[in-house]
């Protein structure tokens, strides 16, 4: 392989690696505050992508009800992804709210609230199908594409935006986690849930700040990834939520930072693999990987294993 096709898949998988460490991300934090694998997830994320849609071409005047003037190509991006962060922050908070949360406070065993999240991830699909039908969408084109050529190298300006912007929402999370009292307070709930109450702290309010940030990322997710391959379909979220929950477990389930490399991983190994070889063996070779790493390392690459006190 020669350095220019070497260095053109790598930007590839910087790209792919980025949809996946978002959404990656939602998982992790949502396990370790409620210790919940919320496989409604990569339907959130579907939902982000065709709300981005529908603002997206509302803003661009497409729609019969049209918008009295015309938005500045700058200003329709950022106003896309921001509403589109709160529409389906709100989704996934109102997911928590009606089911989760009574489970929880019933005290129900685990398996219920897993049961429950598949449950809420088809609904979101198959209500999908049912309100806007099976046909797929095109995602409307936000700004104009530009290919930039560095020798035999050719990069869009979409793969730079999806990269920079999932980097610095992934560096504003840290920060949020590790510098502010919430983050503080939800590493507290992750080490010993019975005891932040007692501080004084709402634990309910804390797991709706925990959706409402691993929802926008997701968000965010869809967004980029409708720039990026504009067909949207109503199970995209299946196949790409899976990938994403598999880069958080390996990665480390409950590692804001596992979960990141996680999807970095899961993003090199699929994009390299389809170089070499037909794309037919991608996912059976990135999967057969992702199990050694687990052999080796069954609690994922920064993962630590849970000791109940008794």
């Amino acid at each position: 392989m020669s350095l220019d096709i070497f260095l053109q898949n790598f930007l590839n998988a910087m790209q792919w690696g980025s949809f996946l460490a978002l959404i990656a991300v939602g998982y992790t934090m949502v396990y370790g505050v409620l210790l919940l694998i919320n496989f409604a997830h990569g339907d959130i994320f579907m939902v982000g992508a065709y709300v981005g849609y529908f603002i997206g071409t509302f803003l661009l005047n497409k729609f019969a009800v049209k918008l009295p003037f015309d938005l500045p190509t700058w200003l329709i991006i950022p106003i896309t992804i921001m509403l589109t962060m709160a529409i389906t922050a709100l989704v996934g908070v109102t997911i928590e709210r009606i089911a989760y949360r009574p489970l929880r406070n019933r005290g129900a065993h685990r398996l219920y609230l897993v049961i429950t999240a598949l449950m809420f991830g088809l609904l979101l699909e198959y209500g999908n199908l049912a309100l806007l039908g099976a046909s797929d969408r095109q995602f409307p084109t936000l700004f104009e594409k530009e290919i930039y050529t560095i020798g035999n190298l050719s990069v869009t300006n979409v793969k730079i935006i999806v990269i920079l912007l999932s980097f610095l929402l992934m560096g504003a999370l840290w920060f949020v986690v590790q510098k502010t009292k919430w983050g503080m307070a939800m590493r507290a709930i992750s080490y010993d849930r019975l005891a932040v109450p007692l501080m004084g702290i709402s634990v309910d309010s804390i797991i709706v700040a925990t959706f409402v940030i691993g929802s926008s990322m997701a968000a965010v997710a869809g967004v980029m990834y409708g720039t990026a391959f504009p067909i949207l379909s109503f199970d995209m979220g299946m196949l790409v939520g899976w990938q994403a929950f598999i880069a958080a477990v390996v990665g480390g389930i409950g590692s804001i930072r596992g979960a990141m490399l996680g999807g970095y991983i899961m993003g090199f190994i699929q994009i390299y693999v389809a170089a070499f070889l037909p794309s037919t063996f991608r996912d059976l070779i990135t999967f057969s990987i992702f199990l050694l790493i687990l052999v080796v390392r069954p609690t994922g690459i920064f993962g630590v294993a849970r000791r109940t006190k008794v």
